[in-house]
């Protein structure tokens, strides 16, 4: 079986958008402070790295996974 991966738009005119954020807008946590500790305790990644920086700008292309969800970041259309 192979897991969904949703995408995330960045808004027009954004070149990144905060690590922490996309846990937020994605509701993959109940809300910002909650991801950045999941975060800082190394629990989510960025293409496949773990990642513990909350405000690491992660870039159309990137791909961010926590808890079995996974979504990509895709440019402003």
């Amino acid at each position: 079986m192979t897991a969904q991966i949703e995408t995330l738009a960045l808004l027009p005119g954004e070149e990144y958008i905060e690590l922490y954020k996309i846990l937020k807008v994605q509701a993959m946590i109940g809300g910002g402070g909650e991801a950045k500790f999941v975060i800082s305790e190394g629990k989510v990644t960025v293409d496949g790295e773990v990642e513990t920086r909350k405000r690491k700008k992660v870039r159309a292309g990137e791909v961010v996974s926590f808890n079995g969800e996974t979504v990509q970041i895709v440019a402003a259309s």
